[in-house]
């Protein structure tokens, strides 16, 4: 372990409780899950897609706008040197990525029926989608304060209270909202005023965390710019193409089926991959809990010490893999009950489902080189494996749609996920020496796989139950496996790193 200008060593431990923290925050993203299928019932399967492709195409415009500083602050906060250069990296951050946003978000709404043409909406929807647009757009500077804001957070390692911001808060105010407007008989502008409104409470309280953490005193201190000013935008500006291939990968598709197939079968296909797309971030969780933590942590551990990455790296690998495996195994096996809670019309996104749940599982398990090559790495380098990626999934595409239709496109994706997510690895690997393959991780591997394969079919031979027993027979078998994996297949020092919880629930030797 190494120790930062005296402070506390950086080891293991301090990835697992800012996973741990992430995990407990994250867990609010189940008001997600469970929003999805709401809005489904409430607005029918053709505008909940209309809705999905909107809220894409500003998550992808937000990319862009933003200039990546979003992730920008992971790398120039944590090397700070004195709370002056901290601020003024949030206020570069702040200005420039949230100030494009506004103008891009006005011209939007200037010109929304010229817009409205590129998409495809059932014929209730098509009357008001100028509208939908106009007023739609104003999340795109609101949403970009949040990402920047939320990042400025993480990169102070409070986990915690950013997620809870954007998974509870946001997610439970959405869902309320929009039940109410609905009542009230707002139609499908329901979800987009409850959107509107959830994003400018996040705000308000995203405000008053920052404020907290950061000396809001010294944010009128100094040049606009300056040198860390500088280096935040250059850092920036490199992981632009990696964030943007990211959103791409997650977003895109659904705009991409909107436009090629018409009418409202072209909303309805992109609110099938949106299910899939949903239900999958399940076990993308487990990537975006070491990506929120590994960052920060990697950064700090580097200015003094490349051993100490090494093992937060080997460390994080082998606890994606034990976690991710086993509920992607369940989650394959017991699809269709999945989808049963969209109705009917969702079991179409089965195979869809199902291959999406084998990438984000990938993704997950190579997940950990991309936060660690974007703090220690070079800039250039950051963009080979999520340029190549989105050429692979791009060449796909081309060749197989429209005729394709869903399972082309998620055919796509995930060839795409895969390729973006190991390069990375091998980029850490020849450039920087390290890699997380030692004899730890293939003892962990061979057992989680082998305990995976049971629960996969003890979940298959789950779904030959009676109907209103098939999801809590999953729920249990998911626990159970996941259990055993993080039990039998860590080693004794990873399992100790989960430290009173792991105690508590029995995973490592020592009792509670």
């Amino acid at each position: 372990m190494n120790k930062i200008d005296g402070e506390k060593p950086i080891s293991n431990r301090d990835v697992a409780k800012g996973a741990g923290s992430t995990l407990l925050a994250r867990l609010g993203s189940v008001i997600d899950i469970i929003a999805q299928p709401v809005y489904v019932w409430m607005l029918g399967l053709a505008s909940y897609g209309i809705y999905s492709v909107l809220w894409t195409a500003i998550n992808l415009v937000e990319n862009v706008a933003d200039l990546g500083l979003t992730s920008a602050l992971q790398r120039t906060v944590p090397q700070a040197k004195s709370e002056q250069e901290a601020v003024a990296a949030l206020r570069s951050a702040l200005v420039l990525g949230v100030g494009p946003c506004f103008l891009v978000a006005a011209l939007i709404s200037l010109f929304a029926p010229e817009i409205s043409h590129i998409f495809n909406a059932a014929e209730g929807d098509a009357a008001q989608l100028s509208h939908m647009i106009a007023v739609f757009a104003w999340a795109l500077p609101l949403w970009a304060f949040v990402e920047i804001g939320t990042s400025a957070l993480r990169a102070r390692q409070l986990f915690g209270a950013e997620i809870r911001l954007r998974l509870f808060w946001e997610q439970l105010v959405r869902l309320i909202l929009a039940v109410g407007f609905w009542l009230l008989g707002f139609g499908t502008l329901s979800i987009f005023y409850a959107h509107l409104a959830s994003l400018s409470i996040v705000c308000l309280l995203c405000v008053r965390l920052l404020a907290q953490h950061y000396d809001f005193r010294l944010i009128t201190h100094g040049p606009f710019m300056g040198e860390i000013g500088g280096k935040t935008l250059q850092a920036g500006l490199a992981s632009l193409p990696n964030n943007l291939v990211s959103r791409a990968f997650a977003d895109s598709p659904a705009l991409i089926l909107n436009a090629w197939i018409p009418g409202a079968a072209g909303a309805t296909a992109a609110g099938l991959f949106t299910i899939a797309r949903k239900l999958s971030s399940l076990v993308q969780l487990v990537r975006l809990i070491f990506s929120h933590v590994l960052a920060p942590i990697a950064s700090l551990a580097s200015t003094h010490d490349m051993a100490r990455v090494q093992s937060i790296y080997g460390y994080a690998t082998r606890v994606s893999f034990a976690v991710a495996t086993p509920v992607a195994a369940t989650m394959s096996a017991g699809s269709n009950t999945l989808l049963a809670f969209f109705g009917r019309d969702a079991l179409a996104a089965k195979a869809a489902l199902i291959a999406m749940i084998i990438a984000r599982a990938l993704e997950a398990f190579l997940g950990p080189a991309a936060p660690i090559q974007q703090v220690i790495g070079g800039f250039r380098g950051q963009m080979v494996g999520s340029l190549i990626g989105l050429a692979v999934a791009a060449v796909i595409v081309l060749s197989q749609m429209p005729a394709g239709g869903l399972s082309a496109m998620t055919i796509a994706v995930a060839a795409g996920l895969f390729v973006a997510s190991a390069i990375p690895v091998a980029q850490l690997a020849h450039y920087e020496k390290i890699h997380p393959f030692g004899e730890e991780f293939v003892r962990t591997a061979a057992i989680t796989l082998g305990l995976s394969g049971l629960a996969f079919l003890s979940a298959l031979g789950a779904q030959f139950l009676p109907a209103a027993l098939r999801f809590p027979a999953l729920i249990v078998l998911t626990l159970a496996s996941l259990w055993c994996t993080l039990r039998f297949a860590l080693p004794e020092e990873d399992r100790a790193s989960l430290g009173k919880v792991g105690r508590a629930l029995r995973i490592t030797n020592d009792a509670p």
